[in-house]
């Protein structure tokens, strides 16, 4: 049974979904947020989504929201069966959910009900989780409340980043769309599982002011912060009276004795900090107004006195 699917999203997360669901000719539209300013000249720049969608010849519609009658009425006129939300970055009023034959569904990167809301894989790596996934879910009113139809699940590994998480979390959640509309094709209805009233957290947004590393916390709960705010927005801390922005870091084996934020020793290796318990070598920085660098490489132009 082949279908007619709108697809709603907007970052680079969202695109293998996308892919997922144009292989049979089935989108007959795309919705994604209005070009935004970007970079340094601030010029309005197409987001992943619309640039994907452009290539694979997809009619593309980028309403600020769905207030207006005009909006929901063109939407309405698409005669969707099906439509797949992917980090749209809207919220949508009831009677647009309930437009499509078969509602809406979304792909959220994580295994819900835990870490509902907008930032699952920094969160989960932050909060030190060793098992994370996607969810395909039957949308409803409530923010990511709906009944889940599919899951994936994917270990959290120790050198996982938010970036490298990410990566692998879009393709996975391509994979459980295709196989959600596999079974719809066929003429399958999925069964929707109400999600769990235990084991509910929400995963609010990274906001930059967390980004200051702490040296009293432990030394592994330091270590999931910078994995998890990397690529964005990056740890950082203060050094020589300047910010050091840190990309990547090692626990040691070392208990340390130095007190918290000391450096207790630097060479090519890296440099080591003392932690509230334990010691963190800092392999990879990036001064202000740098480049990213190896720990070696920064002290070969600021020897530090230990």
């Amino acid at each position: 049974m082949p279908l007619r699917i709108v697809f709603a999203g907007t970052p680079q997360f969202a695109v293998p979904a996308l892919r997922a669901c144009a292989e049979r000719g089935e989108v007959c539209a795309v919705y994604t947020q209005p070009d935004r300013p970007a970079g340094r000249g601030r010029q309005a720049q197409a987001s992943p989504v619309k640039t994907a969608a452009l290539e694979l010849g997809l009619p593309v519609f980028q309403p600020e929201n769905f207030k207006a009658d005009a909006d929901r009425e063109l939407l309405q006129s698409h005669a969707a069966d099906l439509m797949v939300v992917v980090a749209y970055g809207l919220i949508l009023p009831v009677p647009v959910l309930e437009m499509p034959v078969y509602g809406c569904w979304n792909v959220h990167a994580s295994l819900l009900p835990r870490w509902r809301g907008a930032a699952p894989i920094q969160r989960a790596i932050e909060s030190g989780d060793t098992r994370t996934g996607v969810c395909l879910m039957q949308m409803e009113k409530g923010l990511d409340t709906g009944p889940v139809l599919l899951q994936l699940a994917t270990p959290i590994r120790s050198g996982d980043t938010a970036g490298s998480l990410h990566d692998r979390l879009s393709l996975l959640g391509a994979e459980v769309l295709a196989d959600g509309l596999k079974l719809l094709r066929a003429g399958m209805r999925l069964s929707p599982g109400p999600q769990p009233e235990e084991g509910v957290t929400y995963a609010r947004k990274i906001e930059k002011a967390e980004a200051v590393i702490d040296w009293q916390a432990d030394v592994r709960a330091i270590d999931a912060k910078i994995r998890a705010f990397n690529p964005w927005p990056v740890a950082e801390t203060e050094l020589n009276g300047e910010r050091l922005r840190i990309h990547r870091a090692q626990v040691l084996d070392d208990t340390g004795s130095g007190v918290p934020g000391q450096i207790v020793a630097a060479g090519k290796a890296g440099i080591d900090v003392a932690c509230g318990s334990g010691v963190l070598r800092l392999l990879r920085v990036q001064r202000d107004g740098g480049r990213e660098q190896t720990a070696a490489e920064y002290l070969n132009a600021r020897p530090l006195q230990v």
